[in-house]
């Protein structure tokens, strides 16, 4: 028997032996139980493992990883402890070949990985939620917009803000529908985040340079490390600022038309770190109500103000953060009174009245702005990490959900990646027409 495949697996696969490469959702009605298989079982993938546990309706009836005595066999402990009957498999073939009762597929594999898992998943028939970004490169996110359509599956990114109530009220109810801000003009996007060690394993369970080969990775160092190799990750710009990219998007209800953007790898070494690992770019907009220029900001060498986004009107300004405690609304002090908005539930009253206005310079003998007056979100539910997003998905799959952050949203948050690594490496602007931004 081959490493890494338990009994269960193998019986499975010898009963499906012939049978042709695919798996089908349940015929007629959606299904009300969701059953899934995680594609990735390492840090990311048992983190979305245990969150679909939490959420009810959800069986995880089959793992794949490649490193079958360390990720398979910890994911699979989880499954034991939680009494989820499941096959492990090392190849996504032959899970494709031998589970045949799956709607799902999610995919937390290395960036590289996302497009072919995807496309072949959607090909055989499941849902698939990927993780971000949706692919490294324009082609490869493409191709799997187009393997959804085609097959008729939902495909969703894993943008968790888009489905963080926090985030959606903003969205919804402050942005779209009351208009707190007045005319958003500015934004801004940082995510710092500190420095990082270069990821180790444990001696005792390496994987094989067979197998390290076979796969693409040719060391444990580049296999534990792949997001800083251009021919395996996308980077920290794609897997940290996509996000951000596409709150932006969201939020602002626009895409870019022009790039500028500066970066490099300022900080570690570059025979081991070949993305950037610092980037500042500027973002032109043509928002609904006119042009907006917007910053993004992304550092690996210090963690101070971790990740936000700000919106700045000419009424006030929001700064968001999937950190709860960071997230702030500010009134402009030309700006009408915002009491309604605090009856109607839409804000929570700043904590000290007047606090803000008294804190404004004085005696300083120096021109400053006065701190406009702070206010907050109305306290909603916590939710488990990635919880949300997954239950959004796996809502879309049962018929009672639109799916947020799908393919398209996926897709341009590619294009945005791209397009500013090559202002980075050319130095000069790059323009963005709009039939760019469609899958």
């Amino acid at each position: 028997m081959r490493p890494g495949v338990n009994r269960r697996s193998f019986l499975k696969s010898t009963a499906a032996a012939g049978a042709a490469l695919g798996v089908r959702a349940a015929e007629g009605a959606a299904p009300d139980s969701v059953n899934a298989a995680i594609i990735g079982a390492g840090v990311q993938g048992q983190a979305l493992l245990n969150a679909c546990l939490k959420l009810g309706r959800v069986r995880i009836k089959a793992l794949c990883d490649i490193w079958a005595d360390y990720n398979l066999v910890n994911a699979s402990r989880i499954l034991d402890k939680h009494k989820h009957e499941h096959a492990t498999y090392t190849e996504l073939g032959e899970l494709l070949a031998a589970e045949r009762g799956l709607d799902a597929a999610i995919i937390a594999t290395p960036d590289c990985c996302h497009a072919p898992q995807a496309v072949a998943c959607l090909e055989a028939g499941l849902h698939v939620y990927c993780e971000s970004p949706m692919a490294t490169t324009v082609e490869g996110a493409r191709s799997m917009a187009r393997a959804a359509r085609q097959a008729g599956r939902l495909l969703q990114v894993g943008f968790q803000r888009r489905s963080d109530a926090r985030y959606i009220h903003c969205a919804d109810k402050l942005l779209r529908e009351v208009k707190l801000l007045g005319r958003i003009s500015a934004a801004r996007a940082e995510w710092n985040r500190p420095v990082q060690a270069e990821r180790g394993f444990p001696r005792r369970a390496p994987l094989s340079e067979e197998v390290l080969a076979k796969h693409g990775y040719g060391s444990m160092q580049r296999f534990r490390n792949w997001e800083w190799y251009r021919d395996l990750g996308g980077g920290p710009l794609a897997a940290l600022s996509s996000h951000q990219l596409d709150a932006l998007a969201w939020l602002l209800d626009a895409r870019p038309v022009r790039i500028m953007a500066a970066g490099g790898v300022d900080y570690y070494d570059p025979e081991t770190h070949r993305w950037p690992d610092t980037v500042l770019a500027v973002l032109d907009y043509d928002g609904p109500r006119g042009r907006l220029r917007a910053s993004l900001q992304l550092l690996n060498a210090n963690g101070y103000l971790g990740s936000q986004e700000r919106l700045l009107g000419d009424q006030g300004a929001i700064i968001l953060s999937e950190g709860r405690g960071r997230t702030e609304i500010y009134r402009e002090q030309t700006a009408l009174d915002w009491d309604r908005w605090i009856g109607l539930g839409l804000l929570e009253k700043p904590a000290r009245e007047g606090a803000e206005e008294e804190a404004g310079g004085r005696g300083t003998g120096v021109t400053e702005s006065v701190r406009p007056p702070v206010y907050y979100l109305p306290d909603f539910p916590q939710e488990p990490p990635f919880a949300a997003h997954l239950a959004n998905f796996f809502d879309a799959i049962r018929g009672g959900a639109a799916l947020r952050g799908g393919p398209e949203a996926g897709f341009a948050a590619v294009v945005a990646v791209a397009k500013i690594m090559t202002a980075v490496e050319t130095g000069a602007p790059v323009a963005c027409a709009p039939e760019e931004w469609k899958a």
